[in-house]
């Protein structure tokens, strides 16, 4: 069994970390550079960089970002925000990404998840799946939550693995922000659907939410709040993961 993994989240705008809560209020938490060298050290196993306003902007993520930080990186790097082509995601591994993270782009034109996976590999190409509760169903929003789809969170994370998505980092815009705890309903209905790697993402703010997460069938969690703001390390969080028998790299 492969250890669960935890991994640290920077909402990146105009080169700044920023957090808020539905991916609205944004305020400023740090420097992306030093946050990721400061992650590593304490024991993060991955980093995700997201550009939060590339997709709105219509413009790609900013490659400098990318850039500084894998320099200071040795964990792998997944980077999403403003992909929108082959191209785009070219250029982000060329700057230092593992992994690439693709949403709006996605779900507009599906067929960029089978280019990104026979390009790339499955291993790179990451479906982020942000999902809304719409009374009846989980549904997939874009463009940062700004806008609704009619495509159902479940049906839509098995057809992108279906067509190579590699890994689901899934995000519940109810919770993002709002440090109640992950949605775990949510994370069971994908977990149910597919078969490969799930991050679950959104309300996290304590090492139980991350265990809460892990025994719902996420194969990594992601946090961005706790960690920016200092409320718990992440070496505290694997401590308590270890102390509760999850299988967590020390």
């Amino acid at each position: 069994m492969l250890a669960a993994r935890i991994i640290p989240c920077l909402d990146v705008r105009d080169g700044t970390v920023v957090k808020g809560v539905r991916f609205q209020g944004l305020r400023e938490m740090g420097d992306p550079v030093e946050l990721a060298a400061a992650y590593e050290s304490s024991g993060a196993d991955e980093l995700v960089v997201l550009d939060v306003s590339a997709t709105s902007e219509g413009r790609a993520a900013s490659l400098a970002v990318v850039r500084a930080v894998r320099e200071v990186l040795s964990i792998p790097l997944t980077v999403g925000g403003g992909v929108r082509s082959i191209r785009d995601v070219e250029d982000l591994l060329g700057a230092g990404a593992d992994k690439v993270a693709v949403n709006s782009a996605a779900a507009r034109r599906p067929g960029i998840l089978d280019e990104m996976a026979g390009r790339f590999g499955s291993q790179c190409t990451i479906l982020s799946l942000d999902a809304r509760w719409n009374g009846a169903d989980y549904a997939v929003v874009t463009h940062a939550g700004t806008v609704g789809t009619e495509r159902a969170a479940a049906s839509w994370a098995s057809e992108a693995e279906k067509r190579g998505a590699g890994e689901v980092l899934l995000t519940s815009w109810d919770r993002d922000g709002t440090r109640t705890g992950y949605d775990l309903r949510l994370l069971r209905d994908i977990r149910r659907a597919v078969r490969i790697p799930v991050i679950a993402s959104g309300g996290a703010s304590t090492a139980e939410h991350f265990l809460a997460a892990f025994e719902a069938g996420a194969d990594a969690v992601l946090a961005a709040s706790m960690f920016h703001e200092k409320t718990s390390s992440i070496l505290e969080c694997k401590h308590y993961l270890a102390n509760a028998k999850a299988r967590v790299r020390l």
